[in-house]
This record gives C-alpha cells, structure tokens and sequence, in this order.
C-alpha cells in the first residue's frame, strides 16, 4: 500500500512538472509530445503506409490526429480526456512484454517523465498540431524586459527576456580590441590589422562600432568568407568525383557566389538565379552561370557505366540538396519508401523529381551544357578582328568588281551608291587574302577564358516522363507521376509553371513556412557557434525544438519584410548586445549551459579551416588579396600517392601570389581535399555539406605546427616582428598584436621573452641548422640578416600561431 502511494505521489510529482513546463500548466503538443512519439512511436506508427503497424487493415498512426482516435474495434490508442482508457498508455505502461510499448527488441524505453507527459496531455484533451516548422512563421511581439538598459535592438529584448526568466544575467560587453578582432574574423574572415585595432580603440563616437561593421560589410573580402559557407552547400569542387575523379572547370560558379554576396544580391534572387537563371526571359550570362549550382553533382566517367544510372543519381542528389539548403528537409528517406517520421510520401518524393528531371545534362565527360566565357581583353579582340575581317572581304569583293570590267557596271555603281565610304580596292589581293585567311583562323581557334556548365532545359518534344522508382531503383518504375511540391507545405505560387522556375519562387515565397527560418538559423549558427534551432540541417519531427522560437519567427519575418537583404540581417546580430558580450564564462554558467545556447555570454568557439589559414597568412603579411579566376595549388605534402582508378593526387605548387592566395580558392578536389584543411573539418563537398563539425585532434596541432604555409608563415611573422623598432618586448608585442589583436600581458611576454633568448642560445650552437629553420620554405634572407636571431624569431612566430586564442573566435 505504501508503495503504491508512493509511486502514486511520484507520478503526481512528475505530472505537476511537465504542466509547470508549459505556459499556463499546458501540455504544447510540438514541444512536449511530438519528439516522444517521433523517437518512440512513428517508425512503426507513423506516415509510412508499408511499414504502420497495429491497428487493424491500415495499422495504427499516431503522428495525426485522426489516426490517433480511430476506433480500433471497441478501444482507441487515444481517448481524449482518458488516459486510463487510452490504449497507448496502457501499452506503454504495460508488465507484458509481449504488449509493451515500445517493443523491447527496439532499444526504446519511455521514462517515467515522459508517460507523465503523455497522460497530462490526454487528461487536457489530447490537442495535436502541425509539427511547427510547417506553420508559416507569424511576427510575434517584441517582449518586454527589466533591464531596460542592455539591449541595443530586438534581438537582444528576446535573448534578454529569456534570461530573466532563467535567473541569469548578460555578460559585460568584450574587451574592444577583442570585439574588433571577432566581429572582422566573423564578417570578413580575416584578422584586423594593428592599425585598425587602433584606430578602433581610439574611436570615442557612439557609432564606432557601427561604423565599423559597415565598413567590413563594404569590404570585398565579406563576399569572399561567406561564398565559404555557400559553396558547402552547393557541393562545389574542383572534380568530378567517383573512382577516377578528374578535374572539373567550374570556378566561374564560385566567383558569381562571391561577386553576389558582394554585391548584396536579395537571397531570393539569388535562389531564383541559381534554380532557374535559364529559364527567366533573356537571361543574363551571370543568370546562366548561376544555374551552376545544380551542376556540382558528380559525374561519373568510368568506362562501362551507365549514363542514365548515373544522370539519376545527380537528379536524385538535387532533390536532395534543394530540400536541405532551403527547407531544412531531410528528403532522401522518401527516395525509397514514405518518410518515417514526416507527412512526405514516395510519390512526393518524385513529383520534385519530376521538377527537376527535365535539364539537357546526362552525366557527359564532356560536361554539356557549357557556357563559353570570354575575358573583357579577348571580346575586345574579337571584336577587332571582327571588323578588320568584315572591312578586308568587303575590299577584296570591290577589288575583284574593279578587276572585271566587262562586268556590267551596275553592280558596281550600286556597291557605291550603298556607302559614300566604300573601301578602296585592293594594289596586293595575295597578301589580303593571306591575311583573312589568318584572321578567320585566329578568331577560330580562340579559346574562351574558361567555360562553365550549366542548366538547360530540354525542348518540350524531349521531356522526359517520370515515375516512382522502387526502393529508387531507376529500373525498377512504377507509376508515372506529375511535377509537384508536397502537399504538406504551401501550393505553388499562383500561376506558377511546374518546372524549376517555379520551384524556386516556390522557395522563396512568402508563404513558405521554412526557407526564411532556415537562413536565419544558419547565419545565427555561423555568427553564434549554435544554431537557435540546433539541428540546422533539420527542421522536422526528428530535429530540435527551436530554443527561442519568437526569436526565430521575428528574425524570419525581418528578413522577409527587408526583402531578403543579407548585409542587413548579419548587421542586425554583429550589432546586438548579446553578440559584443565578453565570452568569459563561470564554472557555474559553464556546467549549466555548456553549449551556451541561452547567450548569457559571447559567442567562442574554433575557426572554420579557411579562416585558421587565411588568418596565419595574413598576420604574418603573406596573403595575396587578389580575387576570382582559376583555381590555386597552395603547398601540400607530396605522398606520392593516386586516387583509385584516377592520376596521383600530388600538385605542382602554384607561383607567385597564386602560392598565397585565401582558401576558398584552393583546387578542391573530392578525392583528396586540401590535407591541412581537411585536418580542421573541411569536408569533401561529394555531397551538400550543411553543418560542419567541429573536432579536436592531434592532427590539427600536427598541421598548425609543421604544415610548410604555417611554417612558412611563421618565417614571415618572424621577419615583420624582427624589423619592428624598439625592445625585443615591443618586438615581441607587435607579433603578438598581428596575430590576436590585443597586447600581450605581462607574463606572455616575459615567457616569450625567455623563449626567445633560449631559442637563440640554442640556434648559435647550430648556426646550419638556424638557417634553415630560418629560410626553408619562405627563401633566402636579406643581405646582412642574422640567420641565428631570425631561427629564434621563427621560432616565436610558431609558438603565437599556435596560440589557443589565434584558433579561436573569442
């Protein structure tokens, strides 16, 4: 008896919980419901038709309403009101193995916490919902707050009321040389300069710091660092990929990425041009090389293979990629079967397929459809040639007139009654034609700057049908189906075509409940380290709950009602004052949100690959700032190794500035990514690459020490911090400040200072091996330099390089 009291008073316990967890003592069916019955229940009771079990002739679905409370021959899984008449709580409360729920054979086992759950929400009526991310976003309120005086926009009125109600407090704002160096890595993707930290030190107008987010907005390297995360999401490399992975010529796509964000493009033009830029009235040649995007699947080029196979594997990868960049969506799994846990069917599945399936390409070696591109030099040429070509026919046609006199002289009267100028005839017709004949064969024989392929569709007599795949077998069809959205989301636009152009104003419209919320949650995790909705590359039953859903929907509705305007939604969060917190935090704050989630402190957390190279190159003044054009081979280890079925992947450096250009335009080839980066997470772009992970590994320290562009860079650092005026500490305060921002404190800069004179002691018993360390691979000194002082300096260089704070976004 007591223990049944006991267990009664638990329960109890537990039940109160959860109904304190929601507003007003209510059980909210996405927050609390939903994500147990998806990880416990939908699998086998869910919108799959083929694999719903229990329930009679069409099983048992418990992800919608009417499903739930069908009568089941005398019972229900759910009585609303009843949890004790509710066959769902009875099998998940259940002694018998046999008639628990989950089965024991899953691995799934629902707490005590969560049956409470489910039986307050049953006792409150058992309400269901949309799952929210399919509700289209509504601008909520901007809350109000105690503390008046933090927030500097509406963000910060959202981030702050969730604190107060948290118990917690914001942290001071950052130290001004640190904020500078974060918010320059963030927007630019490179460090401030020593004079820029100044001058931003000094700045005592209230909008300083404004003034300086505007000016790195305006900053060609902006476009540069944010085509970073971009070309991850539209796969783009260098190859082709599979087995032999041969070199592809697509770099004209990443440059019309850079040059958009440059220019600010609205994200939905930018969407509408790289889905469809064909398929608009007279396209431009930057629309048709936006249409790249959906040709960075791979191609496979193996003798013996089959071309229609593999063109539908790249269909298929589009779908794919298409639903995960802009709606958040895990497709792939209704490729074979109706999705498990979300309202999308096969025959979906293929209506997106069929939106897509209608594009000229066929996974060709040769790549077509190509577009050929012409420098501004080379059309220039062209043109001139041109015109000499049409001045010396139309001379040697007057010459060959003058030449026949018995030819009636109408025809030559009428050549000059047409043009008062006509050309004079031609003294040489030899050398003339000669001379054409040379022109013709030159502008011939031309070749374009470089060629891209693109998207084109195929003519209405060549469209291609389709039908559901089996389990996506492309041999296996059955029924044909039309070009269509799910019908879980919003219709296409009114008098929308059904073909890609469609689709992507469908994307972009203003009804669609996810594109919106999906690019903020992205920018947030790029700028924040954790996404508001921390599964960003999924929006759906099985993905997070949103941690400041208001926050979510206004950022949503802002960048809607901005028109799409990038610049200004990543001003927005680098201007809030929960972005310029200090990011130092408490052991109690740590271990109660560790990921920092809550923004009770500033945002730290590891640079992105590209960053941490770029970032040494610069601090040390080796970075080449040059832009766009074909891609670059920086130094790597030679391993004397080949890609299966392919050529080696070893690379003959590039020259000049190529050798020290950003990482963005790195050759990337899929086989074999940059090895340095790919140590830090950079993936190999095979497929749409969504959230990068970011690990700890010795490998990384591996690269950061003996990598030869950090080595190198070290050299250089070492040169700079050796030709700075003053004491070997205001030497050393000067490396410091190119590569974190802020001086040094005073015991960095005695421990540098005896790492110093060490290193030097060491070097002058070894005067060979200094020299080298010194030179090798950045090259010979100046006339006179020290080679044993350098080796040391080198040395130092390394060792700030290496620094905690030179990895991290503090």
């Amino acid at each position: 008896m007591r223990c049944a009291i006991v267990i009664t008073f638990l329960i109890s316990a537990l039940l109160n919980s959860a109904r304190a967890a929601g507003s007003a003592d209510r059980i909210d069916f996405n927050r609390d419901v939903r994500p147990i019955l998806s990880n416990a229940c939908l699998r086998c009771h869910g919108p799959d038709p083929a694999e719903r079990q229990g329930g009679g002739a069409d099983g048992l679905r418990l992800d919608d309403e009417a499903g739930a409370v069908a009568d089941l021959g005398g019972y229900a899984a759910i009585v609303p009101g009843r949890p004790a008449d509710s066959e769902l709580i009875r099998r998940v409360t259940s002694d018998d193995a046999d008639l628990l729920m989950p089965p024991q054979a899953s691995g799934l086992k629902l707490g005590e916490h969560e049956i409470a759950l489910l039986k307050a929400w049953i006792e409150q009526g058992a309400p269901f919902a949309r799952h929210w991310s399919y509700v289209a976003p509504a601008r909520p309120a901007v809350p109000e707050v105690q503390n008046k005086d933090w927030p500097r926009n509406a963000v910060d009125r959202f981030i702050l009321a969730r604190l107060e109600r948290e118990g917690l407090s914001p942290a001071a704002e950052a130290d001004r040389s640190l904020l500078i160096r974060r918010v320059t890595l963030d927007v630019i993707g490179l460090p401030p300069t020593i004079e820029e930290v100044d001058a931003f030190v000094a700045d005592q107008r209230p909008d300083a710091y404004e003034r300086l987010v505007d000016r790195l907005l305006a900053d060609d390297a902006y476009g540069e660092h944010w085509a970073r995360m971009w070309l991850d999401l539209a796969r783009y490399a260098d190859s082709a990929g599979y087995a032999d992975d041969p070199p592809r010529t697509i770099w004209a796509y990443r440059d019309y990425v850079i040059r958009s964000f440059n220019e600010n493009k609205p994200f939905d033009q930018f969407t509408i041009e790289q889905m469809a830029g064909d398929l608009l009235p007279d396209p431009t040649e930057t629309q048709l090389i936006a249409t790249a995007f959906h040709r960075n699947t791979l191609t496979n080029n193996e003798g013996g293979t089959n071309d229609e196979e593999f063109r539908n594997v790249a269909v298929v990868d589009r779908v794919n990629t298409t639903m995960a960049v802009w709606m958040g969506t895990t497709m792939m799994c209704a490729q074979c079967h109706t999705h498990k846990y979300d309202p999308l069917s096969q025959d979906e599945y293929f209506q997106l397929f069929a939106l897509l399936n209608q594009t000229e390409d066929a996974d060709r070696g040769d790549e077509k459809p190509l577009l050929t591109l012409w420098s501004r030099a080379q059309e220039q040429q062209k043109a001139d040639w041109q015109a000499e070509i049409e001045r010396l026919e139309q001379a040697l046609s007057t010459s060959a007139l003058e030449s026949k006199p018995d030819q009636a002289g109408s025809e030559r009267s009428g050549a000059e009654q047409a043009s008062a100028e006509a050309p004079q005839p031609i003294a040489d017709l030899t050398t003339a034609r000669a001379r054409l004949d040379k022109l013709k064969k030159q502008l011939a024989e031309m070749k374009p700057h470089t060629t891209v392929p693109i998207m084109r569709e195929l003519p209405a007599e060549g469209r291609r049908k389709t039908n559901v795949q089996h389990r996506g077998n492309f041999l296996d069809l059955g029924p044909e189906v039309e070009p269509g959205v799910p019908a879980a989301f919003h219709p296409l636009p009114p008098g929308a075509v059904a073909d890609r152009l469609g689709l992507a104003r469908w994307l972009v419209d203003d009804h669609n409940p996810l594109t919106a919320r999906v690019v903020v949650n992205r920018y947030w995790e790029e700028l924040f380290g954790v996404g508001i909705v921390r599964t960003s590359e999924e929006f759906g039953s099985q993905g997070d709950l949103p941690t400041h859903p208001e926050l979510l929907d206004w950022l949503a509705t802002e960048l809607m009602q901005q028109k799409w305007d990038l610049k200004y939604l990543i001003k927005l969060l680098v201007t809030s004052a929960a972005y310029r917190q200090s990011s130092r935090v408490t052991p109690d704050l740590l271990e109660r949100d560790p990921d920092n989630v809550l923004l009770a402190r500033g945002p730290r957390f590891r640079l992105s690959s590209e960053v941490i190279r770029d970032q040494a190159l610069a601090a040390s003044g080796l970075l080449s700032r040059k832009m766009f054009g074909p891609s670059v081979k920086p130094p790597q280890p030679s391993l004397g190794l080949s890609a299966a079925f392919g050529s080696g992947i070893d690379w003959k450096t590039s020259e000049g500035e190529d050798r020290y250009r950003r990482g963005l335009y790195t050759n990337w080839r899929r086989s074999n990514p940059y090895p340095s980066m790919a140590a830090f997470d950079a993936p190999n772009r095979e497929v749409c690459t969504l959230r990068r992970d970011r690990t700890n590994t010795p490998l990384q320290a591996l690269v950061t020490l003996n990598d030869p562009v950090h080595v190198e860079a070290a050299q250089s650092l070492a040169r700079r911090m050796a030709a700075a005026e003053g004491t070997i500490g205001d030497k050393l305060a000067h490396g410091f400040r190119r590569c974190v921002a802020r001086p040094p404190r005073d015991a960095e800069r005695a421990r540098l200072e005896q790492l110093f004179e060490t290193a030097r002691q060491h070097f002058a018993q070894a005067p060979d091996r200094a020299a080298q360390f010194a030179t090798d691979p950045l090259g010979p000194l100046a006339d006179g330099a020290d080679a044993i002082e350098l080796a040391a300096w080198t040395l130092v260089g390394n060792v700030l390089l290496n620094l905690d704070e030179m990895l991290m976004k503090e």
